[in-house]
């Protein structure tokens, strides 16, 4: 039997799961991996279906990989309470086609009310495509409530 993670590691298991279940993540294939405190990546694959009319994808992809990222970087050193993004601000470098994409998120500053993170894309050819900046806001939501944060 494999023991259940405790302490820090059982919050950062818990807010993949929570991810994992929110209902937006059916539309993409992705699965988000916290390794350490402030630090996020969604790996995710981009196909024809979230392209635009001119054969790359959306601007609506990379901006949700962004966001999760960059969220769940700063998520993570908050253990009671889901945060909210109040602001977030996207700079496309390149087209993105289909194949693997890594969004790496990175906690900068903040640690009591309002918190700020960097993100960025980077394509299957290992190219950055884009980059992000966010800020974040404890909410009143209890993550406890959540369903699929489990920390036991």
């Amino acid at each position: 039997m494999t023991p259940r993670p405790e302490g820090e590691a059982a919050h950062f298991r818990a807010l993949e799961t929570l991810y994992a279940e929110a209902p937006i993540n059916r539309l993409f294939e992705s699965t988000l991996d916290i390794p350490e405190p402030g630090i996020a990546r969604i790996r995710f694959r981009v196909d024809e279906r979230h392209y635009h009319a001119a054969g790359a994808a959306h601007g609506t992809s990379y901006f949700k990989m962004l966001d999760d990222a960059a969220f769940y970087a700063c998520n993570s050193l908050v253990t009671d309470r889901f945060l909210l993004t109040t602001q977030f601000n996207l700079l496309l470098t390149r087209p993105m086609k289909a194949g693997e994409v890594v969004a790496e998120g990175r906690w900068v500053s903040g640690r009591r009310r309002v918190f700020v993170a960097d993100a960025r894309l980077i394509d299957a050819q290992g190219e950055e495509v884009a980059r992000g900046t966010g800020t974040f806001m404890r909410s009143q939501i209890a993550l406890a409530g959540l369903p699929g944060y489990r920390t036991a």
